[in-house]
C-alpha cells in the first residue's frame, strides 16, 4: 500500500490526510506542536467562521493568487461542499445575517474531535511533538521528538507547515531554509489580515487606548469597508481593516507609509452635513459644534483632533469634506507574528498543477505556506480545506 507523510496538522494537513485515506493510501500525521491543529482551535475560541454563502464567483475573487489553480480548487470544494462535510461530522451549521458560516456549537474543539476520531478510525497514524527538520541523504524525512531523532520513508510527502504568524500555536516559518536549500522558489512572508501602526500622540492614547471608532467607512485604492476600528498603543486594528491590507501594505512597501481614507458619518452627505454645520451656533466651541451637528461622540472628536492638530477647519464645507475624508497616516504594519494570517511562502512558479514541487517530485504543498492571500471571513479556512484535499488525492495517486 502507498504510504503518504502529512507534516502538519493544522486544517490542510488534516483535510490531506482524509483525502489521502479515502484514495486508498497509508498515511502518518505528523506535527511539531504537543497537540494538533492548535491555530484552528484559537480561531473557534469567539465563534469559528469556516466559510461563506456568497456567491459562488465572488466568494472566488476574494483570493489573491496569480493563475487560476485556487480558484479551480475552491470549485471543486468550497462553501457548499464544508457545509456537507460538516454534516457528515455530525456537526450542523448556520449562516449569520452577514453571510458567514459557523458550526452550530460556535467553537472548533468539537469538530476537530470528531474529524480526528474519524481519522483514527480509517487508519490514520497521528503522531506529535516530531518537528520536521528535513530529508537525510538517502532522502527520508527526518524529525526531532522528545526519544530523539527520527526517520521515516515516504512514497510521497505532503506539507502543510503554516505561514509565518502566531508562531506559539506552531506556524513559524521556519521551515522556509529547508525548501530554498532544494531549489524551491520562496516568496518573502509578510504580514496579513493585520493591524497598522500610527504616531499617536500620548495625549490621544492616555484618553483613547482602546476605544472604538464606531460605524466608519474606510477606504483606500478604491475600495472601502464599514464597521468598528479600534485605537491600539501601537495604532489601529478590526477586522474591518482587514481586506484592504493587501494594498495598504503595498504603499507601505513603495512609499513609507500608507494614508487610509476615513468617513466618520458615511450615513450623512457631504452637503446635508456642510448644511448642518452652518447652521450651528458660531459662540460653540469647535469640539461643541462637531458633537451636535455631526453627532461625533468622544473618540470622533479625539481622531479629528489628532488628525488636525487641534485645529480643524471652520469653514463648514471645509470641515464637512474632512469628516467625510480624513487621512490617517499608518506608518507599518505591527509584527508578522501578530498578524491573523500571512502572505508570501511557497511560489506558484514552484508547484504544479498537483501542488507538486517541481523541484522536488513527490512533494506537495498545501494550506498557508503557499504565497496566495485573502480576507478573514471563512476564505482562509476554506481555501486551506480545498488545498489539503487537493494536495492529499494527488499524494495518493502519484
Amino acid at each position: 500500500m502507498r504510504h503518504v507523510a502529512i507534516i502538519g496538522a493544522g486544517p490542510a494537513g488534516l483535510m490531506a490526510a482524509e483525502a489521502t485515506l479515502a484514495a486508498g493510501a497509508s498515511v502518518s500525521v505528523l506535527d511539531a506542536m504537543p497537540s494538533v491543529a492548535r491555530k484552528f482551535l484559537m480561531a473557534g475560541k469567539s465563534g469559528l467562521n469556516i466559510s461563506h454563502s456568497e456567491d459562488e464567483g465572488l466568494f472566488r475573487s476574494r483570493y489573491t493568487s496569480p493563475d487560476g489553480r485556487l480558484a479551480a480548487m475552491i470549485e471543486a470544494f468550497g462553501p457548499a461542499h464544508v457545509v456537507r462535510w460538516m454534516d457528515g461530522l455530525g456537526v450542523s451549521s448556520f449562516t449569520g445575517s452577514s453571510g458567514r458560516i459557523f458550526p452550530d456549537v460556535m467553537k472548533a474543539s468539537p469538530l476537530l474531535r470528531s474529524w480526528l476520531a474519524r481519522l483514527r478510525e480509517r487508519g490514520a497514524e497521528i503522531h506529535v511533538r516530531h518537528r520536521w527538520k528535513g530529508w537525510d541523504e538517502d532522502g527520508r524525512l527526518v524529525f526531532e521528538t522528545p526519544e530523539g531523532r527520527r526517520r521515516l520513508n515516504a512514497d510521497a510527502t505532503v506539507l502543510a507547515l503554516g505561514g509565518a504568524s502566531w508562531s506559539r500555536l506552531g506556524s513559524d516559518g521556519t521551515w522556509t531554509g529547508l525548501l530554498e536549500v532544494r531549489g524551491v522558489e520562496m516568496e518573502p512572508f509578510q504580514p496579513s489580515n493585520c493591524g497598522f501602526c500610527v504616531n499617536w500622540s500620548p495625549r490621544l492614547l492616555e484618553a483613547q487606548e482602546g476605544a472604538p471608532i464606531k460605524g466608519v467607512r474606510l477606504s483606500h485604492d478604491g475600495k472601502s469597508v464599514e464597521g468598528d476600528v479600534v485605537i491600539t498603543r501601537r495604532g489601529i486594528e478590526s477586522g474591518a481593516i482587514y481586506p484592504l491590507a493587501a494594498s495598504l501594505r503595498r504603499e507601505i512597501a513603495a512609499s513609507g507609509q500608507a494614508s487610509l481614507i476615513i468617513d466618520l458619518v458615511p450615513d450623512v452627505d457631504a452637503a446635508v452635513l456642510a448644511g448642518r454645520l452652518s447652521e450651528a451656533n458660531p459662540k460653540q466651541s469647535a469640539s461643541n459644534r462637531l458633537r451636535k451637528a455631526a453627532r461625533l461622540d468622544k473618540t470622533k472628536l479625539a481622531l479629528v483632533n489628532e488628525v488636525t492638530r487641534g485645529t480643524p477647519p471652520k469653514d463648514p464645507h471645509a470641515l464637512a469634506g474632512l469628516l467625510k475624508q480624513l487621512p490617517l497616516t499608518l506608518e507599518a504594519t505591527v509584527p508578522i507574528d501578530e498578524a491573523i494570517s500571512t502572505a508570501g511562502g511557497v511560489s506558484w512558479l514552484a508547484l504544479d498543477e498537483d501542488l507538486m514541487l517541481r523541484a522536488m517530485p513527490g512533494v506537495y504543498c498545501a494550506g498557508e505556506m503557499v504565497a496566495w492571500d485573502a480576507p478573514t471571513g471563512g476564505y482562509l479556512l476554506t481555501a486551506c480545506l480545498a488545498m489539503g484535499r487537493w494536495a492529499g488525492h494527488a499524494a495518493a495517486r502519484s
